[in-house]
């Protein structure tokens, strides 16, 4: 028997997207309002490296749950920014990994904060259970399809 007690649509459409999107539209605007020249989606691979500095593209890929292209078109940008390097790997020449710049680390300490303000602002009136049961339930569905 099905587990989907949800009107057509309801589930799907917030799932896909709609408080995701609220959020990163908040946290584009903080970054636009601080004078940052940074898209969320640029800050999305920043702070995969500041998690695990040297990763090749592809580690990007499954980190951030972009394409090959997104990611390449997202680092050639960052590149141009000044606030990562490729490096090809001494292993494999076919493989770049990607380092962060001394410019990028500057940004790390500001954008987490205005992440973590946006997060704060998001869930302020959420009781600390229901994030928890939320955080569980949204793993379970991605454990279900992957």
């Amino acid at each position: 028997m099905p587990n989907n007690h949800f009107k057509k649509g309801e589930l799907y459409s917030f799932i896909t997207g709609k408080a995701s999107t609220a959020i990163a539209r908040r946290l584009q605007k903080k970054f636009n309002t601080a004078g940052l020249n940074l898209t969320i989606e640029q800050w999305s691979v920043l702070y995969h490296l500041w998690k695990e500095d040297g990763k090749s593209q592809q580690e990007l890929c499954n980190s951030t749950f972009r394409d090959k292209p997104s990611i390449t078109r997202l680092v050639d940008n960052l590149e141009k920014l000044k606030l990562v390097k490729r490096v090809s790997s001494a292993e494999d020449r076919r493989i770049n990994k990607i380092y962060l710049t001394p410019e990028a680390n500057t940004l790390q300490e500001r954008t987490m904060h205005l992440a973590e303000e946006t997060l704060n602002e998001a869930l302020q009136s959420v009781p600390p259970a229901q994030i928890e049961v939320c955080k569980a339930v949204l793993q379970i569905v991605y454990d279900n399809l992957t």
